[in-house]
């Protein structure tokens, strides 16, 4: 079974367009309004901001968390700054031998949104 989509809540979807084509570095895939919805491709899952669905928890990867926050500086809410999670000693979560490093913001939607990060220590 593979993941195909996650829902986020989206009340403006072109104010949710420019705050996640800043975040991803890339383009919508599509945009359907009404009504209401706005599509990115994340590596093959879809990312559906719609007007309708609830708020989730969404954790997206980034090569670094730090260099993210730095890039999106002033456009976001910083919720919880860089910090380390733990190191994976094995392949059950993560890539064994990498920290784990998270941050949280806020998306212009007002919804929470994790950054992760697996570097080398």
């Amino acid at each position: 079974m593979r993941l195909v989509q996650v829902a986020q809540h989206a009340d403006d979807l072109e104010r949710a367009a420019l705050f996640y084509t800043a975040l991803l570095e890339t383009d919508p895939t599509a945009e359907f309004d009404p009504p209401g919805l706005l599509f990115f491709d994340l590596d093959g899952v879809r990312l559906l901001l719609d007007r309708n669905a609830p708020s989730s928890l969404v954790y997206l990867q980034v090569d670094n968390v730090h260099d993210a926050l730095d890039r999106l500086d002033g456009a976001v809410e910083v919720v919880s700054r860089p910090h380390l999670i733990f190191t994976h000693e094995d392949d059950l979560l993560g890539p064994a031998g990498r920290e784990e490093w998270q941050a949280f913001i806020r998306d212009s939607e007002g919804n929470t949104v994790g950054l992760v990060a697996f570097v080398h220590p």
